[in-house]
């Protein structure tokens, strides 16, 4: 009888290496993918197509009971002052039901009343709402995520 001499790895080495690599790979990974400015990206905009979501409501919502452009527009028991046929810049983050997490602080670009919502204290990171400047225009939202 000759014996024949078998080289390699047996079966139950093969699985300890690949569970050893796996630990590592998990150990690892959350080292190497940073997530949170993505996060806080989504954030920004998940905001801004809240605000794009709640300026149609209130619009659908005075066209449909056939209000004038100015007239106040109630949601949810919440009185929304409106602006041509849009909620106006003051009145935005009370139509809103949450927005934690933000700061909503009035300001003023270009004689346009608008609203930031800043995420925590990135300035550059916000979603601003502009009120419509005359009846014949939309409100506008815009995101600003290079700061995130």
């Amino acid at each position: 009888m000759r014996r024949t001499k078998h080289s390699g790895f047996t079966l139950i080495e093969l699985v300890i290496v690949i569970v050893i690599l796996g630990i590592l790979a998990a150990a690892a990974l959350p080292r190497f993918s940073d997530l949170s400015t993505d996060a806080r990206v989504a954030a920004i905009n998940g905001l801004a197509g809240s605000l794009r979501s709640v300026s149609a409501i209130a619009k659908s919502t005075q066209l449909a009971k056939s209000y004038s452009t100015g007239q106040t527009v109630t949601l949810d028991g919440t009185a929304i002052a409106m602006s041509a046929g849009y909620p106006t810049a003051a009145a935005i983050s009370a139509a809103l039901t949450d927005f934690s997490g933000f700061t909503a602080a009035n300001v003023s670009p270009a004689t346009t009343p608008a609203t930031d919502f800043t995420l925590g204290s990135l300035t550059n990171c916000r979603a601003r709402y502009i009120e419509a400047a005359a009846a014949n225009t939309a409100a506008t939202v815009s995101a600003l995520t290079t700061g995130c």
